[in-house]
């Protein structure tokens, strides 16, 4: 019997949508608002899902505490109250949309969490505006 396990998780981030390569007025054009050179902030949430059997001895897909403490070491602590383009590696040369922010948080929660299970990661820029990614 499969199951899915939720964590929800927030942190709030500022961010720049733009490529060093192009000029501000065709920034401007592809990511509006969001190309502003003085960056914008978003109160971001996350879920993490954690799919797989439930384990016969303990009842539990993954024990929530190991959840909730990876999410918070290996997201939480990285991008809180960042600047991701400024103090976040994996943004050195990666835009951060939505898009990309989901895929690196799912990378780095994968490492951590039993391969046997499959791992979703739904990332809330706004209340209306979210992403998923599942490894896929």
């Amino acid at each position: 019997m499969r199951v899915t396990v939720n964590r929800k998780a927030h942190f709030n981030a500022a961010h720049r949508l733009f490529r060093p390569e192009w000029t501000a007025e065709k920034n401007e054009a592809v990511f509006g608002k969001c190309s502003n050179p003085n960056y914008h902030g978003h109160n971001y949430d996350l879920v993490v899902s954690v799919t797989g059997e439930i384990d016969p001895i303990t009842g539990f897909v993954m024990d929530m505490k190991l959840l909730k403490d990876l999410i918070k070491t290996e997201i939480e602590d990285v991008f809180d109250h960042k600047n991701l383009n400024v103090d976040v590696p994996e943004f050195k040369d990666l835009n951060p949309t939505s898009e990309n922010i989901v895929v690196i948080i799912w990378n780095k929660l994968r490492a951590k969490i039993n391969k046997a299970h499959d791992l979703t990661v739904t990332l809330y820029e706004t209340p209306r505006n979210y992403v998923s990614y599942s490894g896929t």
